[in-house]
């Protein structure tokens, strides 16, 4: 079904079963990130302040009301999620040489390398004590095992972009590693707070997975659309010499001839406007915008089959709004 004949769906609309529980966590978040060093103060106070949409808290609460309710171990996975995800944010803005991160400063373009690295160690020592001090172990696996993951995604994705090698199998194994392991984590942490039994939580993991690649495939389109409201310039997927699936699509079905000059492009010449341009034509030309589409489409389907499987009393319908937010967002 095409974007355009779905209803379109507000953020507002997802989260109003677990609004007040979402206030509630922000003040639990902002209580556990407190600490008795004023300059730690300052640098998490300013990260609290610029975070984003919150869908992976979203998630973990509604996954968990899904099976039951939302309990004080819902709220603390919530902020184990959260705490991990920004952790490897601000580690990734220092191996990105990254100075702004959603129209804010990153923290190592404001507080220097070293104490960006030192934050993100400090953040992930609070995953760890969390997780230790009320025994959520299981919680703690499901964690560490996304981190464990989206490390691996990460260095398989900078081992093959040096040869710019990645056919259609590796890069869904790569976004599956660093995108959709976390969303899959959101969910079985929900899952699991809200009472859902191993059957069950297996169940959700697989949904998350399947959202989150829909999740990262909509991002590689965000930079080829012109009518994404990202605010990132066309074409900055290329000047990184990322390897998104429209480009993949479009290279697999280029001639030899054509499939160098382009490879020669996105390898050499990334910083050359004409050049971008020219690397964008192409995709569009060869159809790579529809084919991602097509199969961001297909996950999307794939997560609402699972969820199928998976029925319980409670109505489902606000993790598929969720999931058809996904295909829609604007940024």
């Amino acid at each position: 079904m095409s974007d355009s004949v779905r209803v379109k769906i507000a953020l507002d609309d997802i989260k109003r079963p677990v609004a007040k529980e979402l206030e509630l966590f922000e003040e639990k978040f902002r209580q556990a990130m407190k600490s008795r060093v004023p300059l730690l103060d300052r640098i998490t106070y300013y990260i609290i302040r610029r975070k984003g949409k919150q869908l992976r808290p979203i998630l973990v609460f509604l996954s968990s009301e899904y099976f039951g309710g939302i309990t004080e171990q819902t709220y603390r996975g919530a902020a184990l999620i959260e705490l991990m995800h920004t952790a490897t944010l601000v580690h990734d803005d220092v191996v990105d040489d990254a100075y702004y991160r959603r129209g804010f400063f990153s923290i190592n373009a404001l507080w220097k390398n070293k104490i960006a690295v030192l934050i993100g160690d400090y953040l992930l020592s609070k995953v760890l004590l969390l997780a230790v001090e009320h025994s959520d172990f299981e919680m703690l696996r499901l964690v560490s095992t996304a981190v464990k993951e989206m490390s691996e995604g990460e260095l398989l994705q900078i081992e093959k972009a040096r040869r710019l090698d990645i056919d259609e199998s590796v890069y869904y194994e790569i976004i599956r590693q660093k995108t959709a392991s976390l969303i899959a984590a959101c969910c079985a942490i929900g899952a699991y707070a809200g009472g859902a039994n191993n059957t069950q939580i297996e169940h959700f993991t697989r949904f998350g997975e399947y959202l989150g690649m829909a999740f990262q495939i909509k991002d590689d389109l965000f930079d080829l659309d012109p009518e994404s409201n990202t605010g990132k310039p066309s074409g900055i997927d290329i000047k990184e010499r990322k390897m998104t699936l429209p480009l993949i699509y479009a290279l697999s079905n280029a001639g030899w001839l054509e499939k160098r000059e382009i490879t020669y492009l996105v390898k050499n010449k990334n910083n050359d406007p004409k050049a971008v341009k020219k690397v964008i034509d192409f995709i569009l030309n060869s159809g790579g915008v529809e084919y991602a589409k097509q199969k961001m489409n297909e996950y999307h389907d794939k997560a609402l089959k699972v969820l199928e499987e998976v029925k319980t009393e409670h109505s489902d319908q606000f993790l598929r709004n969720l999931a058809l937010y996904v295909l829609q967002r604007s940024h």
